[in-house]
């Protein structure tokens, strides 16, 4: 008679055998954005509303800019994360994979779109 843990009888037993890493990254990637999305969002709100020159002024400095594409990678990667997590959970074969790639160069091409803009504003 073989004695298991509930730990050993659960390993792999995931539709993609790996559910494990989805979660510790999720759980990490939000805390990290928990920390810097709100200094993000107090950076972006001073810059909101003023003119041409004061918003290129405020994102050609280092810390806005670095802080705005830390947001955009990070933020784009959770996000697909947790839409293909989403993706694996209701929709099967062939539907799934085609969801899937479709979500994943979605925020590839948002990233670079964003990281784009915000090179030409900072340079």
């Amino acid at each position: 008679m073989r004695y298991l843990t509930d730990r050993k009888r659960a390993e792999g037993r995931g539709a993609a055998h790996v559910g494990t890493e989805h979660h510790w990254y999720m759980q990490v990637s939000s805390v990290g954005l928990a920390l810097i999305v709100p200094i993000f969002l107090f950076v972006f709100g001073r810059a909101l509303g003023s003119g041409h020159e004061e918003v290129i002024g405020t994102f050609s400095r280092p810390f806005p800019a670095i802080l705005t594409a830390l947001v955009l990678i990070f933020g784009m990667q959770h996000f697909a994360k947790g839409a293909q997590m989403m993706i694996e959970d209701y929709f099967r074969k062939s539907t799934k994979k085609i969801m899937i790639i479709t979500i994943i160069i979605f925020s590839y091409g948002l990233t670079g779109v964003g990281l784009y803009a915000l090179a030409k504003i900072a340079l």
